[in-house]
């Protein structure tokens, strides 16, 4: 009989849905008839149309996260992820409504929520059950008050209490997109857990999910002439699937004639992402500027440098396949200034950079002293999505 999963995958940009697809491909390779579902948003949603798989029409019902964050960031590069979680949690009805409408319409074998806050809170609030085995996808637990003012703090404990004041077991089998070292050693807030201690209780930990083999793109030059570029020196900048990082995109422009002037070969290509109007951005005629771009990992590969937001899913990427890169995380945002650097750090991946701190010659100069850097940390574990694949494969059985 062939078995039906309901992705949820309507959280931010296109790190989750990117991570979901590589999961997907590799569940077909243990089960090649599974019958896989779509509750997503956009810029989610046009990517997995384009890759061909089932949007559920109930999904143009959900509320946009993306554009709530986006309407939220009002300074450059910056953004309060805990202000933004707290304003998301007052509107989560609509989507909690659209998912129980769907499970209550079709039976599913299985439920995956990347992510998905609203359904997971729901579940260990008891305020839904279901038949149906749930396995939550996430890559940080907590929340962390960058400003530490009482409300801040106030505001976080309330919300962490929502998903660790309760025990998950039997409620949400929860798997951790990485490794237990990646949670910071301390509790999540006044009388509540330490984090990695809840974690070795209540997680498994499948790794490291990347859409791609890093062994595929080992062989720099055969990547760039498939892509059709030479020798030139390239550097490749990034924002990921939102308009919040086009002043780092500007920045990099601005940095790029100074950068040109002692590089003479420099190629410099600025990916706006799918909700970023190219034309919008104020830069010189003379870098290149482009839309979205389908498996840029590809481009990344072919770069002598890389310079992005502090997404997880674009600097996993990045150290993956061991290339020099510059990452930005967004002020503000605990997941990336906390969690993601954190990370970063602990192997040794990539350099952090602050975008207030940092001018058009301070980003050319470091720019000149890494560009073609060769990294010297050790590889990272990259075979996350097929131990999720197999995890869920062995949830089926048990269903």
């Amino acid at each position: 009989m062939t078995k039906k999963i309901l992705f949820i995958s309507w959280t931010l940009g296109l790190g989750h849905i990117t991570r979901d697809l590589a999961i997907a491909r590799e569940l077909r390779k243990l089960i090649p008839d599974v019958d896989l579902s779509w509750l997503a948003c956009s810029p989610a949603s046009e990517l997995l149309l384009d890759a061909g798989e089932k949007v559920l029409p109930e999904s143009q019902q959900l509320a946009n996260e993306t554009e709530l964050i986006e309407q939220i960031a009002e300074k450059a590069h910056r953004l309060n992820l805990l202000k933004y979680c707290v304003r998301w949690a007052t509107g989560w009805g609509p989507n909690l409504r659209v998912f129980k409408d769907i499970i209550k319409k079709e039976r599913f074998d299985l439920l995956v929520g990347d992510e998905a806050y609203e359904v997971v809170a729901a579940l260990l609030q008891r305020q839904i059950s279901l038949e149906e085995p749930f396995l939550a996808i996430h890559d940080f637990f907590g929340v962390d008050p960058i400003q530490n003012t009482l409300l801040e703090k106030l505001m976080g404990h309330r919300i962490v209490r929502t998903f660790h004041g309760t025990d998950p077991k039997g409620l949400v089998d929860f798997l951790f997109a990485g490794e237990l070292e990646d949670l910071p050693d301390d509790r999540f807030g006044f009388l509540l857990p330490n984090r990695r201690d809840w974690a070795r209780r209540n997680c498994r930990f499948p790794g490291y999910i990347v859409p791609f083999s890093p062994s595929d793109y080992s062989d720099e030059r055969q990547v760039r002439a498939k892509l059709g570029y030479g020798d030139e020196r390239l550097i490749v900048c990034s924002i990921g699937g939102t308009e919040i990082g086009k002043n780092l995109l500007e920045l990099c422009g601005q940095a790029y004639p100074l950068i040109k002037s002692k590089i003479p070969d420099l190629r410099m290509i600025l990916v706006c992402g799918p909700r970023l109007a190219p034309e919008s951005l104020d830069v010189p005629d003379t870098v290149e500027v482009q839309a979205y771009i389908p498996a840029l990992y590809e481009h990344f590969a072919a770069s002598d440098l890389a310079i992005v937001q502090g997404g997880g899913t674009t600097t996993n990427e990045l150290a993956a396949l061991r290339r020099p890169f510059l990452y930005f995380p967004l002020e503000e945002h605990f997941e990336q200034q906390v969690h993601v650097a954190g990370k970063l750090k602990r192997h040794g991946a990539g350099i952090e950079m602050q975008y207030s701190e940092t001018t058009p010659e301070s980003l050319a100069n470091m720019v000149l002293a890494n560009i073609g850097k060769k990294v010297t940390y050790p590889p990272i574990p990259t075979d996350g999505a097929r131990h999720t694949a197999e995890i869920i494969l062995s949830q089926l059985g048990s269903s």
